[in-house]
């Protein structure tokens, strides 16, 4: 098999035939040979061995033939080391048991050296780079600062963010300080993911959306343009996703990177118009159209590439991750459904 770097040349906005797909979440639980190892280990324990974590990140490459591979983690990795004590509880999701709360607790926060604290997915990128030769891209990730916030503040998911932005409002000293310790650690994490051989990087704004664009504007948009702006000196792509923010997607362009990815929320054809053409687009049909039926399924795929056109520059993604019950056979179907159409409407016929 030859390389695909198609991928990276759509991040780059460079022509290509067809457009790339790859999508979030797509090493997980809707492949049934990704829970038939999840039953024999624990969540952190497949993140922290390298032959695990990079067993699930081929899967979808190797059973769906995906554009890019992405590596297997999460976002919440390095909060150990900053000094957050995470569990992954079952039916739960991440839980911290000490939350941030007060100034004096970010004062104990620590800056996350990458080497030291997460130097498995540095051996997994590794790895990952010689099991991915002559096949596809691989992928990097971090969280971004407001989202590692949320969880650090709230304790777990939610969906008021009264701690986050409590803290937000009411000491804005402590909530600078609290971001710029996130957005340290993230920039020196990605940054060792690309030395150890991360092609592109994925930005993960996940619950951004829950914030005003006031606040994002003024709490937000500068520690993440920070974070993106120090990882793009590295000189591989960066793709910024903020979730639920396509209300501001004006204010999301200013942190800068190569790639702004957008949720299902927004029309592709008001993305092209209002996303400057200076970056590719990543995106963007619902995660749920793959319980459609394969014809409506189709009408969306060709619905999205029409409206994006021939301007170069669209990476195919879900408008977030992959639901954990969809159907692998139907990703297969989207998959064909992108490549196919984007040839036709491509090529001009």
């Amino acid at each position: 098999m030859s390389y695909n770097d198609t991928f990276l040349r759509a991040c780059r906005c460079e022509p290509t035939e067809y457009t790339p797909m790859w999508m979030m979440r797509q090493a997980g639980r809707y492949l049934p040979e990704y829970r038939a190892i999840r039953e024999k280990h624990g969540f952190l324990e497949m993140c922290r061995t390298p032959e695990l974590a990079v067993e699930v990140s081929m899967q979808p490459v190797d059973l769906i033939g995906v554009d890019a591979a992405i590596m297997f983690s999460d976002i919440l990795i390095s909060f150990p080391g900053m000094g957050l004590d995470l569990e992954f509880a079952k039916g739960e999701g991440p839980v911290i048991h000490n939350p941030i709360r007060t100034a004096a607790d970010v004062d104990k926060l620590r800056v996350a050296d990458p080497h030291e604290v997460t130097g498995f997915v540095m051996e997994t990128i590794k790895i990952l780079r010689r099991e991915l030769e002559n096949k596809v891209p691989l992928i990097g990730f971090a969280g971004a600062p407001f989202t590692l916030a949320s969880y650090a503040i709230e304790g777990h998911g939610t969906r008021d963010y009264e701690n986050c932005k409590a803290l937000m409002w009411s000491d804005p000293d402590a909530w600078d300080q609290l971001l710029t310790k996130f957005a340290d650690t993230t920039i020196a994490y990605l940054s060792a993911q690309i030395d150890a051989g991360a092609q592109a990087v994925q930005v993960f704004d996940s619950w951004v959306g829950y914030v005003a664009p006031r606040d994002y504007e003024k709490s937000v948009l500068p520690h993440t343009k920070r974070v993106i702006d120090e990882v793009s000196k590295k000189g591989v792509p960066v793709i910024h996703f903020a979730n639920g923010a396509t209300s501001m997607i004006d204010l999301v362009q200013q942190a800068g990177g190569d790639v702004v990815g957008v949720d299902w929320r927004l029309d592709m054809g008001k993305a092209v118009e209002q996303i400057d053409p200076r970056f590719a687009i990543q995106g963007n049909i619902d995660p749920v159209a793959l319980f459609a039926t394969d014809d409506e399924l189709e009408r969306m795929v060709v619905d999205i590439l029409e409206k994006f056109g021939t301007r170069p520059g669209h990476v195919f993604n879900l408008g977030h991750g992959i639901h954990k019950t969809s159907d692998p056979e139907k990703a297969r179907t989207l998959l064909r459904f992108v490549h196919e159409h984007s040839r036709r409407i491509r090529s001009g016929a």
